[in-house]
């Protein structure tokens, strides 16, 4: 800890450069898996094959795409792109797969009443099938997010900057407290990245605070209910003595 304190200025700057390496391939990997990952929710082959070449993909050792990448792409081992082109790939590799996934989590009930209203599919898909779709993708968003702000830390061994940077030189320097305060900065960014986006979530989808299971909600509902009035109702014993009382 006294090494994050003394060292806080130059560890704001890896901070801001790591979040950086993270964050932009996984806004990039949104924009390319969303849309694939609806039409392959429609064609059965397509995300056979897609779940196929995702899973190919996740496997490469992250180490080995920073030296596959830059040949390819014509690119300098050390330049940034080299990380965010390898964590673009990570992340579509995800996504592609959360995303239909998460599409069929939404009630089939609730597609049958769109269709019967006359939705058209694109206006389904954007009114109905993604909101409700948003829990689970949110879940499986934060799962990726978390894992580029971890995978960065690998870019340190070819020279490109981030906390990583804290780990290669603390081991270079036999220097335990250096280490000790990239891994306590890291998962505090990882922390509080997933925090953003569980409150995002949150505020995305307001009618899944409001309900619960039917027993639940029942039950909410018995335990602020009121007590319904005694009502006391004196009947005589004997119906003959009502009848005599009443000619009398």
């Amino acid at each position: 800890m006294r090494y994050l304190l003394d060292n806080l200025d130059e560890i704001t700057g890896y901070a801001r450069t790591h979040l950086y390496l993270a964050l932009l391939p996984l806004l990039i990997g949104l924009v390319i898996a969303i849309p694939f990952g609806a039409v392959a929710h429609r064609v059965p082959w397509l995300r056979r094959t897609s779940t196929f070449i995702a899973g190919v993909a996740f496997t490469i050792p992250s180490l080995a795409l920073f030296v596959i990448i830059p040949p390819l792409v014509g690119i300098s081992a050390i330049d940034p792109l080299n990380v965010i082109i390898a964590l673009t790939i990570y992340s579509v590799a995800l996504l592609v797969t959360a995303v239909p996934a998460a599409l069929d989590s939404v009630p089939a009930a609730v597609l049958d009443a769109a269709d019967a209203i006359g939705y058209t599919r694109v206006r389904r898909l954007l009114t109905v099938d993604f909101p409700l779709a948003l829990p689970v993708f949110i879940a499986n968003l934060r799962v990726v997010a978390v894992t580029n702000i971890s995978m960065v830390t690998v870019g340190a061994l070819i020279g490109v900057g981030g906390l990583g940077k804290l780990f290669t030189q603390g081991y270079q320097r036999d220097y335990p407290d250096e280490i000790l305060a990239g891994i306590i900065v890291v998962l505090v960014l990882a922390l509080i990245m997933d925090r953003l986006l569980y409150v995002l979530g949150r505020v995305a989808t307001p009618w899944s605070r409001i309900g619960g299971t039917g027993r639940n909600r029942r039950n909410r509902f018995l335990r602020g209910a009121k007590p319904l009035p005694i009502v006391t109702v004196n009947l005589p014993d004997d119906p003959a003595d009502s009848t005599e009382g009443s000619a009398a």
